[in-house]
């Protein structure tokens, strides 16, 4: 059977004589539009979608686009920019600072709404923290909205036994999440970077795709009692 929606000659005639219903119009969704302007776009030889250009591209395109089409493209342009904005502004971090006991306050607990921090406590000279080091610079460039930060020991907790090294501690609004304190926690100096990266997704502090553990002897390790590694200063030791 022909479909009644077809645009053919045929269809109009019936149509004209009240024998087929007046033709049903499909409604247009937001990927239609973005489809209608881009595929204009494309018609003017522009080779970029509308998903790759930056706030001055979708500007310049304004003033090429049609009258009829402009209403729609500003209103996909303020889209746009208002996704732009949000992703700068979780993208914030980046990188991993170095912090010293009196930033603690302000770089941890006041780190803001929203905010994960990754604090690794290390000491030059262990190549576990220095492993550990290099792949939490990696992580952060990879996960730009989680505060990543490092103090040496002696600096940011007095007394603070190396026999703890390395420690991690996760906080998210001024509450600890989790901490993994001693070599055991890591499994080694064979901790891989997606081992770390799994860890850390396992604590809330980043959202990564790794839901397996990528060494199953990291993940037995995972239910170690902390006292096993557990620190060894007095309440006076402990006001940081």
């Amino acid at each position: 059977m022909q479909d009644p929606n077809a645009d053919t000659e045929w269809n109009d005639v019936l149509r004209s004589k009240g024998i087929l219903p007046p033709k049903q119009e499909k409604e247009i969704t937001e990927d239609d539009i973005v489809g209608m302007l881009e595929q204009s776009i494309a018609d003017k030889s522009r080779e970029k979608t509308f998903d790759e250009m930056n706030a001055d591209e979708l500007d310049e395109m304004e003033d090429e686009i049609d009258e009829e089409e402009e209403r729609l493209f500003e209103e996909y342009r303020r889209k746009r920019i208002l996704e732009m904005q949000a992703s700068q502004a979780k993208a914030r971090f980046g990188d991993v600072r170095e912090i010293s006991r009196q930033d603690y306050v302000d770089e941890v607990n006041k780190a803001g709404e929203g905010v994960w921090v990754v604090l690794h406590i290390y000491k030059d000279g262990i190549p576990l923290c220095s492993l550990i080091n290099q792949h939490l610079t990696n992580l952060a460039r990879k996960f730009p909205a989680t505060k990543f930060l490092r103090s040496v020991s002696t600096v940011c907790i007095p007394n603070y036994p190396d026999k703890n090294l390395p420690t991690i501690f996760v906080y998210f609004q001024d509450k600890m999440m989790k901490q993994w304190i001693g070599p055991l926690e890591f499994g080694g100096t064979k901790l891989s970077q997606d081992e770390l990266e799994w860890k850390l997704g396992q604590s809330g502090a980043i959202q990564t795709e790794i839901k397996e553990c990528p060494r199953q002897g990291v993940k037995d390790m995972m239910g170690v009692a902390v006292q096993n590694s557990a620190i060894d200063n007095d309440d006076s030791d402990n006001d940081w």
